[in-house]
């Protein structure tokens, strides 16, 4: 497990650069027996490095898709896989570990359609009125996946908001809810935004 400051959502990119001895180790471990992936967790309270952090108890796993650097740091560039839920934490000995359950993926419909479309629009807003006040990571024009599940998760990454609300997207049992959220939260975002300029 990788406890971290910010939700990881599936099929949004996650690169991540380590150095403290624990996560090194933790990866070592994940090569030699070849998944491939570790589980990624918000931090509840608490920070990223030094350890003694409390956790959220939903994640998604990342998948590893490229790894460079020597034994001391380590750079990967991985991307959000499966959501779980955490059952429950063992001691962080080497480093944090969990018993997890995979939660379902979230089935999509061409009945979505419509609201893939209204989420997107209230996203691609949210962005560019954002980006008049704040610098974002990624812009109005952001391109995202054909699939429109993977859409549909992407938007969710890139909606410029909390990763408290972030962490609400992962939870969505349908894609229905995950997409009505996503459009809720980029309207109040876009809402937030304008007032607190005006």
């Amino acid at each position: 497990m990788f406890p971290l400051g910010s939700v990881l959502l599936p099929h949004m990119p996650l690169p991540l650069r380590l150095f403290e001895p624990r996560y090194l180790r933790m990866l070592g471990d994940v090569l030699e027996d070849e998944t491939l992936a570790f589980g990624v967790v918000l931090i509840e309270r608490g920070q990223e490095v030094g350890g003694g952090d409390q956790r959220f108890a939903v994640g998604a796993r990342a998948r590893i898709l490229n790894i460079d650097g020597a034994e001391a740091f380590v750079t990967l560039d991985s991307v959000g896989a499966e959501r779980f839920e955490v059952v429950r934490w063992y001691e962080d000995d080497p480093y944090p570990r969990a018993e997890v359950r995979v939660l379902p993926d979230l089935e999509w419909d061409e009945r979505y359609l419509p609201a893939l479309s209204a989420a997107e629009s209230a996203v691609r807003t949210a962005l560019a009125v954002a980006s008049e006040f704040v610098e974002q990571r990624y812009g109005a024009v952001v391109e995202l996946a054909d699939d429109p599940a993977a859409h549909a998760w992407q938007l969710a990454g890139v909606a410029p908001v909390n990763e408290l609300d972030r962490l609400a997207f992962l939870r969505s049992t349908s894609m229905e809810e995950l997409l009505e959220s996503v459009r809720a939260r980029s309207a109040e975002a876009t809402e937030s935004f304008r007032a607190g300029w005006a």
